[in-house]
């Protein structure tokens, strides 16, 4: 309901990136007066400013990866191994979108050896009890996430557009749990995160299994059971399997917390206007102009000032 408590975590990994990208292509890097490219922030708080629009939440705070390195690296070498270093126009757009967050006067959290995906299941677990959660990213993977009280919005192309799951929507959509999603996960592997899983077997597969035997470890105590093909192959990569396994599962206990009371949103601060000005990204204005005409009308003592 809309009266109930709301806290909206912000995958700002998922979403920063998907806004660079989604103009980068072009050579759109939107250099503002200091010279400095605002593609990818302008991009991400278009995202934040329509999900807040969207899901009206009263508390809200920013997850981040903290470094290139993980305890998944320390697990398997080849983790996210095959990603490039970001382009050079996107390097300072990281604090950027942070300093952007602090204007915001919400949380940007994070913390070393550990993923945003990590502090967003962790935080979403410990306050899942207290407020409904919203989790907004462009990454499937927080799908296994979704449980009591906590859903996940995925972005889909353009501005404010979501496919949105709860627990129900999701077994409806994919015939498997939430956890399911995990072993389903760990059997197709993973080319973005670099981990192969079992060589050969694909998503349709892999659901195919996990619906049929429950999980992986049922799948190996019924080997005989399966195709002679598919018996091979995870015969072959059981050791790798079981890896996948532990790299595909969001460890839901970070050492990460979130403070509610400074959580908690109760609209745009003056600060983050200013902050918008004062780097000139028009696009954020413009969106800023037009929440405030929908909220307030022609009226509107911020819309004077334009």
């Amino acid at each position: 309901m809309a009266n109930q408590p709301q806290l909206l975590l912000v995958d700002g990994m998922a979403l920063l990136f998907r806004a660079f990208y989604a103009t980068a292509p072009t050579g759109q890097f939107m250099f503002n007066d200091q010279g400095i490219p605002t593609n990818g922030v302008q991009g991400f708080l278009r995202h934040l400013l329509m999900a807040i629009q969207s899901r009206k939440p009263t508390h809200l705070a920013v997850c981040w990866d903290m470094g290139s390195k993980t305890f998944r690296n320390e697990l398997f070498d080849g983790y996210k191994a095959n990603r490039a270093a970001p382009p050079v126009e996107m390097v300072p757009q990281f604090d950027l979108a942070k300093e952007m967050i602090d204007a915001f006067g919400v949380p940007n959290i994070g913390v070393s050896g550990f993923e945003a995906d990590d502090c967003i299941g962790t935080l979403a677990k410990k306050a899942q009890d207290e407020l409904d959660v919203s989790i907004v990213t462009g990454d499937r993977d927080l799908l296994q996430l979704l449980d009591r009280r906590i859903h996940v919005d995925i972005l889909q192309k353009g501005y404010g557009n979501y496919r949105s799951f709860n627990e129900e929507t999701f077994y409806d959509h994919y015939g498997v749990t939430p956890r399911q999603f995990i072993e389903v996960k760990a059997l197709m592997g993973d080319s973005s995160d670099g981990y192969p899983g079992v060589r050969g077997i694909g998503e349709k597969t892999a659901i195919k299994l996990i619906k049929q035997f429950g999980s992986i470890d049922s799948i190996i105590d019924h080997l005989d059971m399966l195709p002679n093909g598919q018996q091979k192959k995870i015969s072959m990569d059981i050791d790798m399997l079981h890896l996948s396994r532990r790299l595909a599962e969001i460890n839901c206990h970070a050492p990460v917390s979130i403070d509610l009371e400074s959580a908690g949103y109760s609209g745009v601060t003056d600060s983050f206007i200013e902050k918008v000005d004062q780097l000139g990204m028009r696009l954020v204005k413009y969106d800023l102009v037009k929440q405030r005409w929908n909220q307030e009308g022609p009226n509107s003592v911020f819309l004077a000032n334009e």
